[in-house]
């Protein structure tokens, strides 16, 4: 392969970002960054993400584009993890019984928000960022009347009310990380997560090799030959969304025990914008989406987050760590959104 092909295999976009990172790699060697911890952290955080990311594959696959509202199959993850905690549940007990209810929630709110997606096509990324708005905005309502008695969930003085931050200390935080983890001199790995995600991946993959999932593929890819060979196209594109949603609403317990909280109210406004900023750096368009660019986005993503911030945090002498952070993380969702669609 000549150097020419290399590039558009690559595309521009990654070819940036990869550069940028391996130069932040090679900086953090040289400041003497404990290498170890480093690299732990990054593999940590693409273990609770990529499930995350994964979400925008059955969306962007069945032809709806990418989930702006990802927020929807985050709160339904979120009442699994809460219902779970209420009932004073630990371990992995707690783990997959949160998994367990969200799962059915979020096929529900996923069909219903499919059916809506279907009355507007060609508009679902607006219509999807402004259905997440309001459904978290009507989140914080009901997080404040919910009746939750745990005292460890609600407000100490007011004795109603959800927390903002609830730490998982004492039921399922790490549970994923900690489990089958090994280390290599000071890099530690993650192996219970990876595993974990790891499964949901390749089930992921042998799905889109069905016929079921080639069938919701077509007809993402070819609306009208899809419609000419008796594929119900609003139905596809209905799985899609509902397999979007539970793949969010899995993803955010996932997150959750590996960051040892749970944050409600406004925090589920920030997912969607990483994750599609993600699989599009990885190589994805707003028409096609595979396992691949998930892993590569993800990794990429993620390191640039991880490795930018005790970088500059050295050499600003912790002056500037904060809006370095700001800056590297929006400025690659902007750039992802804005170019990686075209060169996938």
């Amino acid at each position: 392969m000549n150097l020419k092909k290399m590039y558009n295999k690559i595309g521009f976009p990654r070819l940036i970002i990869t550069v940028f990172l391996i130069v932040l790699l090679i900086m953090s060697y040289i400041l003497d960054i404990e290498q170890g911890a480093l690299w732990t952290s990054i593999l940590e955080r693409f273990g609770m993400n990529v499930l995350l990311v994964l979400a925008m594959v059955p969306s962007i696959r069945s032809g709806t584009g990418i989930n702006f509202n990802l927020a929807i199959g985050v709160v339904m993850g979120l009442i699994g993890a809460l219902i779970a905690l209420e009932m004073e549940l630990t371990g992995f007990t707690c783990f997959f019984v949160s998994i367990l209810i969200s799962i059915p929630l979020a096929v529900l709110v996923g069909w219903l928000y499919g059916l809506m997606l279907n009355r507007v096509k060609g508009q679902e990324m607006t219509v999807g960022n402004y259905v997440g708005f309001s459904v978290v905005s009507f989140m914080c309502i009901v997080w404040l009347l919910a009746p939750f008695k745990n005292e460890s969930l609600i407000w100490a003085m007011g004795g109603s009310g959800l927390r903002t931050t609830l730490t998982m200390e004492d039921s399922m935080a790490r549970i994923l990380n900690d489990s089958l983890s090994f280390s290599i001199g000071t890099l530690k790995i993650p192996g219970g997560l990876f595993l974990f995600t790891g499964i949901i991946l390749f089930l992921m993959y042998l799905f889109f090799r069905t016929k079921s999932g080639n069938t919701m593929s077509i007809a993402g890819e070819n609306p009208k030959f899809a419609l000419s060979n008796g594929i119900n196209v609003d139905w596809q594109r209905t799985k899609g969304i509902i397999l979007s949603t539970v793949l969010a609403a899995i993803g955010i317990i996932v997150y959750s025990q590996s960051f040892g909280f749970l944050q409600l109210y406004t925090a589920p406004l920030y997912v969607a914008l990483p994750a599609a900023a993600a699989v599009l750096i990885g190589g994805a368009s707003m028409k096609n989406a595979k396992i691949i660019h998930v892993i590569i986005g993800t990794f990429l993503f993620q390191s640039l987050l991880v490795v930018a911030l005790p970088v500059v945090n050295i050499v600003s002498e912790g002056s500037m760590a904060e809006i370095v952070r700001i800056v590297v993380s929006n400025g690659i969702i902007v750039y992802a959104l804005t170019r990686g669609g075209d060169e996938a």
